[in-house]
């Protein structure tokens, strides 16, 4: 077993999780209606859930530091997450189209990794699988619902789907290790999972009443899985670790 392409792989995973999961939480008390203030609360509390026990795999498995120092003891650099991930909230629209976007790349994720040939891999997936089911029907009733209600919330969703459609890319960004984590039946190719990722999506997108948007380079927004982000990591980043800074030793 390649061990080098687990770790590549697991990272890249958790990583995303982490950093989208604090996205959704910034929601927390200034939601648009308190339902979608605690939905987004609940849906960040599991993503980080989510980071964290790959973390734990990473720990435990394979000789990799504590989940809290991986969380928060990193340089932006150091991370892989996407950079669609990263970008700070704006509005909701964009939060809900980015959770639409992000999620059935998740799904179709998990549902490739429960059949990994890492077997602690697989088990978790599978787990996963039944929370992130409740997110993805979350995103589609919400998507279909404002896609097909007044032209001010179609225009605004279009437009934020028009901005993070060409960043969604980003998220099947292949690594060197891409071939061995094929060749090893980790999961499938990125390129596997981008394809069934652009025809579910395309799908949906179109049942909401939204158009799907041109994009010209689907690489425009790569580098996030080679340590390359935009300056929004750092800051949240900085933001997210700054009591852990304070005494990293520390204990609840």
């Amino acid at each position: 077993m390649n061990i080098e392409a687990i770790k590549d792989l697991l990272y890249r995973i958790a990583d995303d999780e982490l950093v989208i999961g604090h996205r959704s939480s910034e929601w927390t008390g200034i939601g648009p209606i308190l339902e979608e203030d605690i939905a987004f609360s609940s849906m960040a509390q599991d993503e980080v859930g989510h980071a964290q026990a790959f973390y734990i795999i990473l720990n435990q498995l394979l000789g990799e530091a504590d989940p809290d120092v991986l969380g928060f003891g990193r340089k932006a650099e150091e991370f892989k997450n996407s950079q669609l991930s990263e970008y700070p909230i704006t509005d909701y629209a964009f939060s809900l189209i980015r959770h639409f976007l992000y999620d059935v790349a998740e799904t179709i994720r998990l549902q490739s990794l429960s059949k990994s040939s890492f077997v602690p891999i697989a088990e978790l997936a599978k787990k996963l699988l039944r929370e992130e089911r409740y997110h993805f029907l979350h995103a589609i009733t919400w998507i279909n619902q404002l896609g097909r209600s007044t032209d001010e919330a179609n225009q605004r969703l279009q437009a934020a789907l028009d901005m993070a459609y060409p960043m969604a890319f980003g998220l099947f960004e292949p690594s060197e290790m891409d071939a061995a984590i094929a060749e090893e039946g980790l999961q499938a190719t990125e390129g596997e999972l981008e394809a069934e990722w652009e025809k579910t999506v395309s799908k949906l997108i179109l049942d909401a009443n939204l158009k799907i948007p041109e994009v010209a380079d689907k690489t425009a927004h790569y580098g996030g899985r080679q340590g390359k982000h935009t300056p929004h990591l750092a800051a949240m980043l900085a933001e997210m670790g700054e009591v852990y800074a304070i005494d990293p030793t520390a204990a609840w």
